[in-house]
């Protein structure tokens, strides 16, 4: 397991040592005492959520806040998905700004995004199972957006606006500038 760092602060990238033969293939995709070494993060998960998607479909900007917040590893285990984790602790260096990566079952990449993240993938391929470890239990009632198409942080999807498949909860979300996070 390789442990890299993205350009947003206390965000990482996860990259498994895959073994492999004529039977198929082995790896470890996390190990919670060689995450907290390498990185000083806790990597304690527990809740694991899954979602299926069709292509076009763009979910996020998502987080939960306060006592609720939530770090999370994800991942794609099936078909490809472009991932983004956009940092919104005020008190950041990095406050604001945003980074993707391609995440697919072929290349086994992860992304840790941390608690005070945004988080949404758009979906590349036909269809696309998507995997979130969670540091803390979801709560309804501490849910936060950020609009998926704010010019102020200018995420990049990969997927043309007018082909974007989003839900109406993500249409509506409030701007950066309204700082529901």
């Amino acid at each position: 397991m390789k442990i890299k760092e993205t350009p947003l602060k206390d965000c990482y990238i996860i990259e498994p040592t895959i073994f492999e033969d004529d039977r198929g293939y082995f790896f470890e995709k996390f190990n919670e005492k060689k995450f907290e070494d390498l990185t000083g993060m806790n990597g304690h998960f527990v809740q694991d959520n899954i979602s299926k998607s069709s292509l076009g479909v763009v979910r996020g900007i998502h987080l939960q806040k306060g006592e609720h917040a939530q770090a999370k590893l994800v991942s794609c285990l099936e078909g490809k998905v472009w991932d983004v984790a956009v940092d919104l602790r005020k008190d950041s260096p990095t406050f604001g700004k945003w980074f993707g990566i391609e995440l697919t079952a072929e290349n086994k990449i992860q992304m840790y995004v941390p608690r005070g993240f945004g988080h949404g993938f758009s979906v590349l391929s036909e269809t696309a199972v998507f995997a979130y470890k969670c540091d803390n239990f979801y709560n309804k009632e501490s849910e936060g957006s950020v609009k998926f198409n704010d010019p102020e942080i200018n995420i990049d999807w990969k997927i043309n606006e007018k082909d974007m498949i989003l839900s109406e909860k993500d249409q509506n979300a409030p701007g950066f500038k309204d700082g529901n996070f």
